[in-house]
């Protein structure tokens, strides 16, 4: 860079020259980035550094889940219900013409087209407990009856333990399809199976109905707790007491939670009784 004599110089021979005055030039602020000499940055800058959070990476919104509505009542279903069902054989004729509907419904696209048929109910139609379980399995998709895979012969064993007889109970799911790999139902499925669920409990007018299962008791009883919340204590639907316990494919998987149900089962044959004396 010039000294001051050097510069002084110039300018002196400038003004002989005649130059009066020079062109301003306006320098930039700051030199592009690819000119600029790098430099290590002090200890504080490495502070400051240190405690800047890094950019969140961007999360995906999940959508909203779509609004699940109530389909309009079949006619002919309203037209069944209307009917009163005094005796076991009008009992029975009314749930035999609820299932010839429900084996022509299609109202859960997905259900209807992976199903070999529909799993309605079984049992005594003037039953004064009703099993209530999830939905039916691959078992029960073959068959076309409820609970007789693996979790079946499993509830067979509690009917038997507790001093029952299944010909003496009527058992049925929340929902009469197979869903596709067993997954729980969703949502709108198991409102388009509601009219359904709520035909045979009207028909058959249980006294006690058993809901085995998480996705059994919320549906039936429009809680969000789980079943180990909800057991141990007698809810009410309609005119029936109802006792919430694990299902039995739970049990197949986690064998302690045996104990509990063999608790829930002693609770209520013991109210059971009590009714009956």
């Amino acid at each position: 860079m010039p000294d001051n004599r050097t510069v002084r110089q110039f300018l002196q021979q400038l003004k002989s020259a005649g130059v009066s005055h020079l062109p301003l030039v306006r320098l930039a602020a700051a030199q592009p980035s690819a000119f600029r000499k790098s430099r290590k940055p002090g200890k504080s800058e490495e502070r400051l550094a240190a405690n800047v959070a890094p950019p969140k990476p961007a999360v995906a919104v999940a959508s909203q889940p779509k609004s699940i509505t109530r389909p309009a009542a079949e006619a002919e279903t309203v037209a069944l219900l209307q009917q009163t069902f005094a005796s076991p054989e009008e009992k029975e004729s009314g749930l035999s013409q609820l299932a010839s509907l429900v084996a022509r419904c299609q109202r859960c696209t997905e259900l209807a087209n992976t199903r070999r048929q529909t799993v309605f109910g079984v049992g005594n139609p003037d039953a004064r407990i009703m099993f209530i379980g999830e939905a039916p399995g691959a078992d029960e998709d073959r068959v076309g009856e409820p609970f007789v895979g693996a979790a079946g012969q499993l509830l067979d064993k509690i009917i038997i333990a507790s001093g029952l007889k299944r010909e003496d109970l009527y058992i049925c799911n929340i929902l009469r399809c197979r869903p596709p790999g067993n997954r729980n139902p969703l949502p709108q499925e198991t409102t388009n199976c509601r009219e359904y669920l709520d035909g045979q409990i009207q028909i058959v007018k249980p006294d006690y109905i058993i809901c085995w299962g998480t996705v059994a008791a919320q549906n039936l009883l429009g809680e969000k707790s789980s079943v180990g919340r909800m057991r141990g204590r007698f809810m009410k639907h309609g005119d029936a007491k109802v006792l919430c316990t694990y299902h039995p494919s739970y049990l197949l998987r986690n064998p302690s939670a045996k104990k509990m149900v063999w608790e829930d089962m002693q609770f209520f044959m013991a109210e059971l009784e009590s009714d009956q004396a």
